[in-house]
């Protein structure tokens, strides 16, 4: 293999080379951006799972009535939401026998409805796993987190809108509190986000109940990859239940989200592919440029499978090139799409506010996309850039195969 001839080729017709190798660098940043914008969606949609350290979340609806007078006279005072209502103990004891479950966490919400506004309420188990709602713990802004009884920390904000600080009280529904602290709610993780934390055993004397009443249920599984039937399994044990996962994030993203995980495999291959035919056209229309060239070297004794591999070894060094062109362009798309910020919809019945107060969008997670392009995305898109090259290669080879000197000289 003459290896000057090649450099002479690629540097004599340079626009041509110029041509492919921005042709597979734009497929190459494509298949990159595309797909890291993917992942992305996924990460981010998995981020208020992280927060809360669970991988599912067990509710359940009030059911519906039918008659007039089994409705609420009054929304005042403390109530159970609607989409939280109270497990029986044979729904406890049927996801206590689940396999695969690693550890689970109660809680129990409340909201309290008084003259001057509406509050959430969520009590937690300090005996249990940092699941869920008492991951706050971690989220301290001023002072500490309940500890006993009669003890209560606010969210920053609520507390600010009230004017309320650690080492004052606050009644709630007749009952005398201590605040201990406020509580800054960790970006993302809103979905955790209720007014007042205190103990679960404050929580049930406010609802009256007894004293194992428990309305929401965080769960971290074993292994994450059971987790469609782990939540099928709960379904079919306690009836009515609803089971949140980050699945249920991502598919209320829709749009964007929802395209790029279907298809974004698909329409990055197409962009490579598009690149591929871009290369193979250009290439192609230059064998009639280089016909007198290889009639040339046929007639000095170059077989088909000489000129085959100088072809090859040609687009496989501009392939080489487009690759680390396009990784370096799908690096830069990426690093300006991580500073997009997205809205992360809760599913209604994970709210902690009612679905028609005002702040309950407000209470979407936003967070910024957390978009990258990891080694094995980048190995994968040099991969088949190098796949691209040799290809286009063989192509071009198998077109110059019936490529006779007397034919081509005769056409001079």
């Amino acid at each position: 293999m003459y290896y000057p001839y090649i450099i002479k080729e690629l540097t004599h017709r340079h626009n041509r080379t110029l041509v492919n190798i921005l042709g597979i660098s734009v497929g190459i940043a494509l298949f990159i951006s595309i797909n890291a914008l993917s992942s992305a969606y996924k990460k981010a949609a998995e981020q208020p799972f992280k927060d809360m350290g669970a991988d599912l979340v067990v509710q359940r609806a009030q059911k519906q009535q039918n008659t007039p007078g089994s409705q609420p006279k009054s929304m005042r005072g403390i109530r159970l939401p609607f989409s939280n209502q109270l497990f029986s103990q044979k729904d406890l004891m049927a996801l206590k026998n689940l396999e695969n479950i690693n550890a689970s966490a109660r809680a129990l919400l409340l909201w309290e409805f008084t003259k001057i506004g509406f509050s959430s309420i969520l009590g937690v188990d300090l005996q249990q796993p940092a699941l869920g709602g008492l991951k706050a713990k971690n989220w301290i802004y001023k002072g500490r987190f309940p500890e006993r009884m009669g003890e209560i920390a606010l969210e920053k904000h609520f507390a600010r809108f009230r004017k309320i600080k650690p080492g004052s009280s606050l009644i709630i529904s007749g009952q005398t509190f201590d605040v201990v602290g406020t509580i800054e709610i960790k970006e993302g993780a809103q979905v955790l986000a209720a007014n007042i934390y205190m103990l679960i055993d404050n929580a049930r004397e406010l609802l009256r109940q007894s004293s194992d009443a428990v309305n929401l249920i965080y769960i971290e599984l074993k292994d994450p990859s059971m987790q469609n039937r782990i939540k099928s399994q709960i379904s079919s044990k306690i009836k009515g239940a609803s089971v949140n996962s980050s699945d249920s994030f991502l598919e209320l993203m829709g749009g964007v989200s929802m395209i790029s995980e279907k298809f974004s495999l698909i329409a990055s291959m197409i962009g490579l592919i598009g690149a591929v035919l871009l290369i193979i056209k250009t290439m192609i229309s230059n064998l009639v440029e280089r016909s007198y060239d290889i009639g040339i070297l046929k007639a000095m004794g170059w077989t088909r499978a000489d000129i085959q591999r100088q072809l090859m070894v040609e687009t496989f060094i501009q392939a080489i090139a487009g690759g680390l062109l396009g990784i370096m362009m799908g690096y830069m798309i990426s690093f300006f799409l991580g500073f997009l910020s997205i809205s992360i919809p809760v599913p209604w019945e994970m709210g902690f506010v009612p679905s028609m107060a005002k702040q309950a969008q407000a209470l979407n997670p936003i967070v910024r996309l957390p978009i990258s392009v990891s080694l094995s995305l980048a190995a994968t898109a040099m991969g088949l850039s190098v796949v691209t090259g040799c290809i286009t290669g063989y192509i071009l080879g198998k077109r110059t195969e019936k490529m006779k000197p007397a034919d081509i000289f005769r056409q001079l």
